[in-house]
């Protein structure tokens, strides 16, 4: 029997994986995208998303999220990937280098994962609207950029920040609401604003 509630993660989850594929998304089994997805990728990319992972967005299960939709950003000459068992609940992912993310990664409510500044810190640039040969604007094409890593087994609490350059070891725990501008280590629980270890695990 049909329970009409599951109708519309039915519909998102099909329309959601045509739109990730038609970007030339590599789908490696089985996953689920459930809900409105902002959908940003370029066909000149490399991205990967491995099976079972399930990204949930606004009303899509997690009442986290609220009526957030998460989004998937990716750049030209850019790479994404997230391992198997990865769940996502309204994430913002943006890529302008390099992110890795992981197997068994839970990505809390709200998250932002970005490795580049999104603009120049020079104010002049930033004033400049032009278009490089590329097609993209010479202000983010200026921004700065590092690859993020998230390792396995990570667990990221709601709305934390992960910005450029960083890795996160396997194993550790990111408190709510951190803004992460350093390296973790493994096995170690992280929290604040700047993220700093605050208990090891082991």
């Amino acid at each position: 029997m049909i329970n009409f509630s599951d109708i519309p993660k039915i519909i998102y989850n099909r329309w959601n994986r045509f739109r990730l594929k038609r970007c030339g998304v590599k789908l490696s089994g089985y996953s689920c995208f459930l809900g409105r997805i902002y959908i940003n990728i370029s066909t000149e990319s490399d991205v990967q998303i491995f099976n079972n992972v399930v990204f949930t967005n606004g009303r899509g299960a997690n009442p986290l999220c609220g009526n957030i939709n998460g989004a998937i950003q990716v750049s030209r000459n850019a790479t994404l990937i997230v391992g198997s068992y990865t769940g996502i609940s309204s994430a913002h992912i943006w890529a302008k280098e390099k992110i890795i993310i992981g197997s068994h990664v839970d990505i809390g409510a709200d998250c932002i994962i970005m490795d580049n500044d999104c603009h120049s810190l020079d104010w002049s640039i930033r004033q400049n609207k032009d278009i490089d040969v590329s097609g993209e604007y010479i202000d983010y094409a200026n921004s700065k950029s590092a690859p993020i890593i998230i390792e396995d087994n990570v667990l990221i609490g709601a709305r934390s920040i992960i910005l450029k350059g960083v890795t996160i070891g396997a194993r550790s725990i990111i408190g709510a609401g951190s803004v992460v501008t350093r390296d973790i280590p493994s096995d170690c629980i992280a929290a604040g604003n700047p993220c700093k270890v605050v208990k090891s695990l082991i």
